[in-house]
């Protein structure tokens, strides 16, 4: 009866370790669960603000206003605008390329 005892202590004092580990690996992923859960609010958070940052510099009137500024670029013309004509496109009855 003796070695039955003993058995049944030994399987106990496993049972009990198997429980203490169960319950540290359990409490180690909430953890690290909570820690993934932060980034991915912050990652979310970032991402947003990038959407925000992106769509103020894509700004037609930020462009326009850093191309006159920066570039001095000024609009076209008529008076600038250079028209080239096409000896090719010319010659071709209708005036396309293709015969169409």
């Amino acid at each position: 009866m003796s070695r039955l005892s003993l058995v049944l202590a030994v399987l106990l004092m496993l049972s009990a370790l198997s429980l203490v580990t169960a319950r540290f690996q359990a409490r180690q992923l909430y953890i690290e669960a909570g820690r993934l859960e932060d980034k991915a609010r912050q990652l979310d958070t970032d991402w947003r603000r990038l959407q925000l940052e992106r769509a103020e510099l894509a700004r037609n009137a930020r462009i326009d206003g850093m191309a006159r500024a920066d570039l001095h670029m000024v609009p076209g013309s008529p008076d600038r605008t250079i028209y080239i004509k096409n000896e090719a496109a010319a010659s071709i009855p209708g005036g396309k390329e293709g015969g169409q």
